[in-house]
């Protein structure tokens, strides 16, 4: 959609609204938005609704970060150390041109921004914070000042340290948490080669594999079907290929793991394994 302001007024407007945030938030909250940024560039397909934070609380959950539950004779580990994440070697290279880091507390759990779309839609999103959170996200190597390509993003990987009690909880819930999204329909404008309308998709969510690394996992399937003009019913555009996100517990971290738009279910359940091995240094208790 256009509309008569130019793109200078369209700045100066934005800039008026804008509020700036302190270095802190920044330093925060960059790994994070430049790795959904590389995502949805990946992956985006009829983004129809505000992206949102997946997470949940079970009812009588407290909401307030929770203390760790450990033995007490043994130290608590606390800040997720980037030691505890993949590294390019772990898929084969030797090296990725950038690992787009940042740390946080009490981020909400994020399965995939359209399944938190999807809940929100039925107003069921609500929060259940980490205590601690580490992000990153492994490309491929570009020459410097060459923008980032849909191709370039290899692999994404958030890790969240909760209490061992809600760790468990989380993985145990996940068929609640996707219950309610195992078909639901998107509507929003398009615009394709010239022609511009509103178009819908369906997205479905389901668990299709358990207990393949760690002390629990599941593997989620997100399947979207051809986009539909929803006025004359024409579809256009390709079926996207099933894209997979991997749900890994060890101790008190959980891991949510995904790779880019070539990657594989087979080649995401090798990584996995590989991931709860480089968690085991950091969580609470150690494996």
């Amino acid at each position: 959609m256009r509309d008569d302001l130019t793109f200078v007024e369209k700045v100066q407007r934005d800039l008026r609204d804008v509020r700036w945030p302190g270095p802190e938030e920044i330093r925060a909250q960059a790994g994070r938005r430049s790795r959904h940024k590389a995502m949805a560039a990946a992956t985006a397909v009829l983004a129809l609704a505000a992206a949102s934070a997946i997470a949940v609380v079970a009812p009588g959950r407290s909401s307030t970060p929770p203390t760790a539950s450990v033995d007490p004779s043994v130290p608590v580990r606390a800040e997720i150390t980037t030691e505890a994440l993949l590294r390019p070697a772990d898929l084969g290279l030797a090296s990725a041109d950038t690992q787009l880091t940042g740390s946080g507390l009490a981020e909400p759990i994020r399965i995939d921004d359209m399944l938190g779309a999807c809940r929100t839609s039925q107003g069921l999103a609500q929060t259940w914070p980490s205590r601690w959170s580490r992000s990153q996200t492994l490309l491929t190597e570009r020459p410097d000042g060459v923008d980032l390509a849909p191709g370039d993003v290899l692999a994404m990987q958030d890790v969240y340290r909760l209490t061992p009690e809600d760790a468990t909880a989380f993985l145990a819930d996940l068929d609640q948490i996707i219950a309610p999204c195992v078909q639901w329909r998107s509507v929003g404008p398009y615009e394709s080669k010239g022609r511009a309308g509103t178009a819908e998709a369906v997205h479905q969510w389901r668990i299709v594999q358990r207990d393949f690394a760690g002390d629990d996992a599941a593997m989620v399937e997100h399947v979207v079907s051809g986009a539909r003009d929803v006025k004359t019913g024409q579809t256009f555009g390709d079926v996207p290929q099933p894209t997979y996100k991997a749900i890994i517990r060890v101790g008190d971290l959980v891991a949510v793991l995904g790779l880019g738009r070539s990657g594989t279910e087979s080649e995401l359940l090798q990584l996995a394994t590989v991931a709860a091995g480089r968690m085991c240094q950091a969580a609470n208790p150690g494996c």
